[in-house]
């Protein structure tokens, strides 16, 4: 009972998610559009900018609009009543309301990209616009309005409107003995002070909005980190899957193994000699003067394999030869296909020499 507890809570432990993210996990994401990101912070920094290119422009502005009532009001005011006149008053209309929002349309759209790139980076994918039905279900719909993450917009929204309501307060308070006395003034000082005093209000609303949208920024983050967090169970899957199984791989490997084993059998008869150990190990070697400019290993072996080469050398007549030193030798520095170590020469050339005196062959070394 103890044990099968304990079995219980080790499966369960495996399965809490308390690793951080993978590099893979993090890009499969990240294809999916599931990034870290604030919807409210290229909204915030739209309307900073915005405001502050008001105040930058405010002598641009204010020169298009003059001379746009002017040209109204001394021009269009007592022209003739035609088509081709209403045509032309739209199109001059038109065109300076362009020209008039251009630089504000300009800053926004500017300053909305690199406020999600400033999160996110380049980022393009039409994951989240796919439709998915479990987004239809209502069940889980009341899940979402009830989960943390909606109280937590909530708080955010009303704290907004609190700084807002505060940033609104402050600033119409700091001039209220002005707003009394608007009536004293001219038309002119009346506009200059109402646009002043959009502006600053709209730039201190923006850089308040801005650091909200930052702490929110940072908070959504927390959050993906937590919820990309993965189990040691969904890491072992994941390397399972990127890796492969490893008891399939063990098993792959160990069929090219034998494999390899049998291609290297096929080659013993070919040998010029086996040089063995005597039991622990052996070594087949081929030499060509002709095509090769030192002997070559074509089967080496250990143990249960160095008892099949002696066997298979025995079955096809190859002469075997002992040499303990010369076989551990060639044995832990060359591999099957390599040419003997230099220093080797003279050994292996002895034991060739011999092998051809004893098949009735002379061969140089």
């Amino acid at each position: 009972m103890q044990m099968y507890r304990l079995k219980l809570d080790l499966q369960l432990f495996s399965q809490e998610k308390t690793e951080k993210a993978t590099p893979k996990k993090r890009a499969d994401s990240r294809k999916k559009g599931q990034v870290s990101k604030s919807a409210d912070f290229p909204s915030s920094l739209i309307l900073l900018f915005t405001f502050a290119g008001f105040a930058m422009f405010g002598g641009f502005y204010k020169q298009r609009i003059m001379n746009m009532f002017d040209d109204i009001f001394e021009n269009w005011l007592l022209m003739e009543l035609t088509s081709e006149n209403v045509f032309n008053l739209f199109g001059t209309l038109v065109t300076e309301m362009l020209i008039f929002l251009l630089p504000i349309f300009s800053v926004a759209i500017l300053v909305g990209i690199i406020g999600n790139v400033a999160q996110f980076g380049f980022l393009l994918t039409g994951e989240p616009l796919k439709m998915k039905i479990e987004k239809l279900n209502p069940l889980q719909g009341l899940k979402q309005l009830f989960s943390m993450r909606s109280i937590v917009e909530m708080l955010k929204s009303l704290l907004k409107l609190l700084i807002i309501g505060v940033l609104v307060y402050q600033t119409i308070a700091s001039d209220w003995s002005r707003l009394l006395s608007l009536s004293d003034l001219s038309v002119e000082q009346i506009f200059a002070f109402a646009a002043g005093l959009t502006v600053s209000m709209g730039i201190k609303i923006g850089v308040a909005l801005v650091i909200l949208a930052f702490a929110d920024y940072l908070y959504q983050k927390y959050e993906q980190e937590k919820s990309m967090r993965m189990s040691k169970q969904d890491i072992k899957d994941e390397h399972k899957k990127s890796e492969g199984d490893p008891l399939v791989k063990g098993r792959i490997r160990e069929k090219q193994r034998r494999m390899a084993i049998q291609r290297m059998m096929q080659q013993i008869p070919n040998a010029d000699v086996v040089i063995t150990n005597p039991t622990h190990f052996a070594i087949a070697l081929k030499y060509d003067s002709s095509n090769m400019e030192a002997p070559v290993i074509i089967a080496k072996g250990m143990d249960h394999v160095a008892l099949r080469i002696r066997e298979i050398a025995k079955e096809h007549g190859v002469i075997t030869m002992e040499n303990k030193p010369l076989a551990r030798a060639l044995y832990e520095r060359a591999e099957i296909g390599d040419a003997i170590p230099a220093d080797l020469f003279q050994a292996v050339a002895e034991v060739l020499a011999y092998v051809y005196k004893l098949k009735g062959r002379v061969k140089s070394s």
